[in-house]
């Protein structure tokens, strides 16, 4: 089939981090991916993505802001024509860099907070960082400059939802994202210690809209947790159609996660064109569409909206990647997903295992 126009570039600068969170979404053997591209090489990156029609690109990590280059990095995306968002975890950059790269062409910035409260958050990001994350919101602010902020919710912290809205409200952030932890990267190993309740999570969509109702800002997101719905989610928008990931080291996903699955060959941009690793790589071309659909996928009348859910979630419970998410409760594999959740619950039960953290990559 011919590849759609991708709108959105997740650029992965680094796979660096000061943190060490439990639930951290790069891969598990982030340390033997490295830093394989240098600001001009991001910039014909850039340049190739917009003649692709890519509009945004968003500059994460890792921690980007480790990148001793992001400056030119920013002003290579800006002079693409590209909106340039920064996902950040609000350090070590300081307010003085903070306007470099606003004066390079930054258009907005997501900050990742791990709780309301300092000792919360610093718990889970494995190290003191939440003093320094505020004073990094404020600046944001000061200089002009959208905020999001982003906070991951799991069992540690789902309590104080309410608390989170108002720190949201109190930083002047333009929208919150809260986002129920997905079982990939790290948190698949740590599920036992981040899987909250059925009731909790009700608990807290109650709460969220609660909000809602009482304040127009921010705009939340409340994104509920694959491994307690019914329905699957597309991923990223679909299989290689709407978002492309380009690696540290040059190599272009479908998605984050999407080099852990065997038997894939993806292209890199250091070889090849980046046009030519969206259209042609058999990795990317192997779950687009809906060719590749099994039942109850191929006559399932959402098929087009959540594309058989996400391929990697597939493959971390059941062994392959090409069958229904088992998110979904139509899927024959339903099983192993159900199977995880009570593990999951009877470790909870027995007071649950501790945090096993990602190691130190900064």
């Amino acid at each position: 089939m011919s590849a759609p126009r991708p709108w959105n570039l997740v650029a992965e600068l680094t796979y660096r981090c000061p943190l060490r969170c439990p639930y951290c979404s790069n891969p598990e053997d982030f340390a033997s991916v490295r830093d394989g591209l240098d600001a001009d090489a991001w910039g014909r990156i850039f340049r190739e993505a917009a003649a692709l029609g890519v509009v945004h690109a968003g500059l994460t990590g890792g921690e980007p802001t480790l990148r001793r280059d992001l400056e030119e990095i920013v002003r290579g995306a800006s002079d693409a024509g590209l909106y340039v968002h920064l996902v950040t975890a609000g350090l070590p950059l300081d307010e003085a860099g903070l306007l470099r790269l606003r004066d390079a062409g930054l258009r907005s910035v997501q900050l990742s907070v791990q709780d309301a409260r300092r000792s919360g958050s610093d718990a889970i990001a494995g190290a003191e960082s939440f003093a320094r994350k505020l004073s990094f919101a404020k600046a944001v602010r000061a200089l002009g400059l959208p905020l999001v902020l982003n906070v991951v919710l799991h069992r540690a912290n789902l309590a104080r939802v309410g608390e989170i809205v108002e720190l949201a409200r109190a930083l002047d952030a333009e929208r919150l994202e809260l986002a129920n932890v997905q079982m990939h990267g790290f948190a698949l190993r740590n599920r036992a210690a981040l899987l909250p309740t059925r009731d909790e999570i009700a608990r807290a969509a109650r709460e969220v809209e609660a909000a809602r109702r009482a304040n127009a800002r921010p705009e939340i997101l409340f994104v509920l947790p694959d491994w307690w719905a019914d329905r699957p989610k597309p991923c990223l928008g679909g299989w290689g159609r709407t978002t492309l990931v380009v690696r540290p080291d040059g190599l272009v996903l479908p998605c984050h996660s999407a080099a852990s699955l065997p038997g894939l060959t993806f292209f890199s941009a250091t070889e090849q064109a980046l046009r030519a690793c969206w259209e042609d790589a058999p990795g990317m071309n192997a779950f687009r569409g809906e060719g590749w659909m099994p039942e109850p996928c191929r006559s399932c009348p959402e098929r087009a909206r959540d594309f058989g859910g996400c391929r990697c979630q597939a493959f971390f419970l059941t062994g392959r990647a090409d069958v229904t998410d088992p998110a979904c409760a139509l899927a024959p594999e339903r099983g192993a997903l159900l199977a995880a959740r009570a593990e999951a619950e009877r470790r909870r039960g027995t007071g649950g295992p501790a945090f096993v953290y990602r190691g130190p990559g900064a």
